[in-house]
């Protein structure tokens, strides 16, 4: 029998494992010694200026040679951030050499004027300390003498230096329900903390810093997991994923399925739900579950043997039937099958009418953005790092490729595109992909024809194997606002001076927007991995974003507001935590690119398989019930776009993608007309 793929929720929810919110280890406070109250050469304690602390400060010599020397004390051996609080009076500078236990770590450190005598400045250099008692002096390196000295603060520096990628993983002592997976150890500055486990980009577990090895158990039988790890140390800082391992479980030993369920009846059919119930199942060992299907496509998973069955299309023809499951994963024969038809709807925003292709033949379309002219758009695709130009009847022509993309074997790649809403003057267009040091905003000059002048405008958003973000959108405001992943490392999303887990607003020039709420380019924070960005008619925007085993979100993003992660996944009740305006269990949903038409968001779904309409009701923050289309029809629907000057969207696919694996060349491009 062939083996059957991993599902990320279901293996996170097999194992059991809580989701951890990560704290990270800040520098430690500070502590302060007075310059009067060192070891002074040359020299004098002198209060003849204002602004000091303590009783007073030191006036250097003016002569080569004069110095301070201050004896410190550190808690444990490692780097330290040593600041120097300093005036300087005059025009001229005044460098000075650092030593440690009399040996140079730092010559000619410059301290430049200050406004005068009475304006004090800091200057600040790491340095490494000895577990104890150090000695730190600062000497004068002209004639003119050190700066007037008031104090040093020593802290231990913050660790920003992630361990290294950890090595090949490997699994052993493989049964029908658990392994053991076994990697290459990290290595770290300080040290390794703890290694996180991952089956694609969804977390499962943790095992220690010192391990090298985790039994995983409540496992599926003859199931494929594709599993990864990051090292991670005291402070937070993630390493990039280990290389992949694909193991498989043994096929088990209980091939007897359950029996097929009892009859199956509906029962209060509106325009987007009905109740279901059925007879139960036995089985020879127990049944876990029961699929609600549309032929083999599954629409709900539960436990019990009722359910009302939500987020359908109005107006449509359902056929429905119910399987059990056991825990080997022997399927029951299927049950009666029920046929209704919702109720007919009750909506001025439209729904989805038709839909036909429009292109095929793509790999991996990642991005689409139109172009000025309402008449073509530029699609991405992913790992190959092609950009195309789409007429509107599907004709397609690459116009380039973007330089420096580079994959990560999972998420990362060539991303959004954005088209300046100043093209016809500028011809500006923009992407967001991978590079070898982390995740890129970059401009590139496009003439109708050709890609040309590859400029970067802002590097430092760090990347993984999976949670990348990517997506791109100019808002009314004419800034262009980007969606950053946490890169697996989730305590980043809560650092508001870190660029990842974030919705980014920066200038075309690469410069942060002016009016953003921390005086950088972050605009709203807290997010894991968002990948869906849309501005309503009343110019306020919109996100869609991945959970990772209990919630995906639909939020509406506020300047300077805290999306949760991860601390929330879904709605939570913590202080200085936004909700999201809707959720969805994982399966049904994991979100990709989302559109507006007609006051409704369409969302686009990877693993749910499904087109999710989400109506916002009237011009209130609010959102009316989701339904869904084309469920399980057209397999992973990535990226969804209003086509201009129509009430029609442009749909994507990404079955090609490492989730997908189908074979590249097969995804496909729909036209959906919304009336």
């Amino acid at each position: 029998m062939k083996p059957n793929r991993a599902l990320p929720w279901c293996l996170s929810l097999l194992l059991a494992v809580p989701l951890v919110a990560l704290t990270g280890t800040a520098a430690q406070a500070a502590t302060d010694y007075q310059a009067e109250d060192a070891t002074i050469s040359q020299g004098a304690v002198a209060t003849n200026h204002t602004g000091y602390t303590g009783t007073g400060f030191v006036d250097y010599t003016n002569i080569t040679g004069s110095y301070v020397e201050f004896t410190v004390s550190a808690a444990t051996a490692g780097t330290s951030s040593l600041a120097l609080r300093y005036a300087n009076g005059t025009s001229v500078d005044r460098p000075m050499d650092l030593s440690v236990n009399g040996t140079s770590v730092a010559s000619g450190v410059s301290f430049p004027a200050t406004t005068d005598w009475n304006s004090w400045a800091t200057k600040s250099v790491n340095i490494q300390l000895n577990a104890g008692s150090n000695k730190i002096r600062a000497t004068a390196t002209t004639a003119n003498g050190g700066p007037n000295l008031d104090r040093v603060s020593v802290a231990a520096a913050a660790d920003t230096q992630a361990p290294s990628r950890p090595g090949q993983p490997s699994c052993s002592a493989i049964g029908e329900d658990a392994l053991t997976l076994s990697w290459g150890a990290s290595t770290d500055n300080v040290g390794v903390a703890a290694y996180d486990l991952y089956e694609h980009g969804n977390k499962l577990g943790e095992a220690a810093g010192d391990a090298t090895s985790k039994v995983l158990t409540g496992l599926s039988p003859n199931t494929t997991y594709n599993l990864t790890v990051i090292a991670r140390d005291a402070a937070g800082n993630a390493s990039q994923a280990s290389p992949v391992v694909d193991c498989t479980t043994r096929t088990s030993s209980d091939t007897t399925p359950p029996t097929k369920p009892g009859t199956l009846t509906s029962s209060n059919v509106t325009a987007t739900s009905a109740d279901l119930s059925w007879g139960a199942s036995t089985d020879d060992k127990a049944v876990v579950g029961y699929d609600v299907r549309s032929d083999t496509t599954v629409y709900k998973s539960v436990t019990a043997t009722s359910t009302t069955l939500t987020g359908l299309a109005c107006n449509s023809p359902y056929t429905l039937n119910v399987v059990a499951r056991d825990a080997a994963g022997n399927v029951s024969p299927q049950s009666n099958t029920v046929t209704f038809t919702t109720k007919a709807c009750a909506t001025d925003g439209g729904v989805p009418s038709s839909i036909g292709t429009v292109s095929s033949g793509w790999t991996i379309p990642w991005g689409t953005y139109w172009m000025p002219d309402g008449q073509t758009a530029l699609v991405t695709e992913r790992d190959d790092f092609r950009v195309w130009k789409v007429t509107k009847d599907g004709t397609r022509t690459q116009v380039g490729t973007v330089p420096n993309a580079v994959t990560t074997n999972g998420e990362g790649g060539l991303l959004g595109v954005a088209v300046d809403p100043k093209w016809a003057t500028n011809h500006y267009v923009y992407f967001m992909h991978t590079a070898s040091e982390g995740n890129r905003v970059v401009r590139m000059t496009y003439d109708g024809s050709t890609l040309t002048d590859y400029t970067v405008l802002l590097q430092g958003i760090k990347k993984n194997r999976y949670h990348n973000g990517g997506r791109l959108a100019f808002g009314p405001d004419g800034y262009l606002y980007v969606s950053t992943g946490e890169a697996q490392t989730p305590e980043l999303a809560q650092d508001k001076t870190s660029l990842n887990g974030k919705i980014l607003r920066m200038t075309t020039e690469g410069k942060a927007a002016p009016g953003n709420p921390f005086g950088n380019y972050v605009y709203s924070y807290g997010h894991r991995n968002p990948q869906g960005l849309a501005f309503d008619r009343n110019g306020r925007l919109w996100e869609a974003e991945f959970g990772n085993s209990s919630k995906d979100e639909l939020n509406l993003i506020k300047p300077g507001a805290n999306y949760g992660w991860p601390t929330c996944e879904g709605s939570c009740s913590v202080s200085g935590m936004t909700n999201p305006k809707a959720t969805w269990n994982v399966s049904e949903a994991s979100p990709s690119g989302i559109a507006i038409v007609r006051n409704v968001v369409y969302m686009a779904s990877l693993r749910g398989e499904r087109l999710w309409r989400v109506p916002i009701t009237g011009d209130t923050e609010n959102v009316g019930t989701p339904t869904a289309y084309y469920v399980g029809t057209y397999g992973r629907l990535r990226t969804v776009t209003k086509v201009p000057g129509a009430d029609q969207l442009w749909l994507s696919t990404t079955n090609c993608d490492n989730n997908g694996g189908a074979a590249d060349g097969s995804d496909k491009i729909f036209k959906v007309s919304i009336n």
